[in-house]
């Protein structure tokens, strides 16, 4: 006969204690942990992932895997590594109405127009509500069917069907398991019925697609485990007031995690953005003071972005430093580079920094683009017209090279750019028509570039 205990949860880190305590020891958060029921009945049988138990060799090619599938949507092939990896499950994760639903249903529909059944399975809405959404998105179609079920084990039956090419499920925290105590949602729930997906997907091979909720940390609500179980995740960020839309991949087992999707949500669903580019540069003013453009490289993908800075007196004690888009200690040290190898003072001065568009910038290619925009805002000076810099600033104040500085200088050039500052040791590999291009090796040799007049 089954026994029941009851043990504490984390909801935030999936850490279990004894008794219940106010704050977790683990991840720090109040208020996180909540009783929950567990049934101990003996062996926990569970369905074998492969199809056989023997070793194979790694050379076996009657084990080799089928073509990837691709979904209609470039962008989205493009931050998937190439398409959909059969047997693969992937964790989509966004704030609340910034389109996930939408982006999955706008894929199933192109797998659908592809000849392929795809499975979307609705916990949150009524089969009336999602049909609603999929005319008002231009998505109808035979090959796209619709289930509104939350109890796993009625979701298995159609799964082990065989009868569909891909299945989503909206979302995995609406989805319960009848043989566990728990509430959807919780710690027990989420990681049981995810680890059931992953049995499903590797089993049969087809593709399971799970939408999850997001904390106000911004992090996919759940256990971190749900992220490590699942073969990708995807983020989809952006303002939920303004239409651009990125997704993100920051793990991807199948692929690079550095590449992006831009996207524009319109009233007729996402579009995809193919030149990312120009809308970033759409609303760049000119003649302004703490504007640079920067080459950026996502994955495979050069982009421009506008770096933006603003520097202006302080009344407080201890003046403000503000930084969106890229990460603050790097600013920190930028500035310091600047007061110690510049000369310029920024200990009494509020400072803000900003990437246009909602970009996020992870590279150290940014830090010369991110120095100038704050020189020239200090200086009241704009930078050069038709300029761009990068490049990455060491302690000592020197102009680090980079990589693909080529690909880099060519999409200044499209737009139209005709300087560019790159590292002295990028000189060599990049093309130099008609003195268009820079060397820099120290900071100073940059300011005086960029605010040539």
């Amino acid at each position: 006969m089954a026994k029941t205990r009851s043990t504490f949860v984390c909801q935030s880190c999936g850490a279990t204690y004894m008794r219940w305590v106010g704050r977790c020891t683990d991840c720090g958060q109040w208020n996180t942990v909540l009783e929950e029921t567990v049934v101990e009945s003996g062996k926990h049988a569970r369905t074998s992932i492969g199809e056989s138990h023997a070793p194979l060799p790694i050379t076996d090619q009657q084990h080799e895997p089928p073509p990837r599938i691709s979904t209609g949507i470039e962008e989205c092939d493009r931050v998937l590594g190439g398409g959909i990896v059969p047997g693969s499950l992937t964790l989509v994760g966004g704030d609340p109405g910034i389109g996930k639903s939408t982006m999955m249903l706008q894929i199933s529909h192109g797998l659908a127009q592809q000849g392929r059944s795809v499975l979307y399975i609705s916990g949150e809405e009524s089969f009336s509500q999602s049909q609603l959404r999929a005319r008002r998105l231009g998505t109808l179609s035979d090959g796209l069917f619709m289930l509104t079920e939350t109890e796993l084990s009625s979701i298995r039956k159609h799964l082990q069907s065989g009868a569909f090419d891909l299945i989503v499920v909206d979302s995995i925290q609406s989805v319960y398991s009848a043989d566990l105590q728990g509430v959807p949602g919780s710690i027990s729930q989420v990681r049981d019925c995810a680890s059931e997906f992953l049995r499903l997907a590797k089993g049969s091979g087809t593709p399971i697609f799970l939408i999850g909720h997001v904390t106000k940390e911004g992090s996919i609500a759940g256990p971190r485990m749900l992220e490590h179980l699942v073969d990708t995740v995807l983020y989809f960020e952006g303002e939920g007031k303004q239409a651009l839309r990125i997704l993100r991949a920051v793990k991807n087992r199948f692929g690079s995690t550095n590449e992006i999707g831009v996207f524009e949500m319109t009233e007729t669903g996402l579009q995809e953005v193919p030149n990312p580019s120009a809308l970033f540069l759409n609303e760049r003013p000119e003649g302004v003071s703490g504007s640079v453009v920067l080459p950026s490289v996502e994955g495979t993908r050069p982009l421009l972005v506008e770096v933006q800075a603003l520097v202006c007196d302080s009344n407080l004690g201890s003046p403000r430093r503000t930084v969106t888009g890229v990460n603050p200690n790097r600013v920190s040290l930028i500035l310091a580079v600047l007061e110690k190898r510049a000369g310029l003072h920024f200990a009494d001065r509020d400072v803000f920094v900003n990437v246009a568009g909602g970009v996020r910038l992870d590279e150290p290619a940014a830090d010369l683009a991110i120095a100038l925009a704050l020189v020239s805002s200090f200086m009241e000076a704009p930078v050069a017209p038709h300029l761009t810099a990068f490049g990455e600033i060491g302690l000592a104040g020197e102009i680090r090279g980079v990589d693909m500085a080529r690909r880099r200088v060519g999409e200044a050039a499209k737009f139209g750019f005709t300087r560019c500052i790159v590292p002295k040791n990028n000189a060599a590999d990049v093309d130099n028509p008609e003195e268009r291009v820079w060397a820099v090796g120290r900071i100073g040799q940059a300011i005086e570039i960029a605010l040539e007049r």
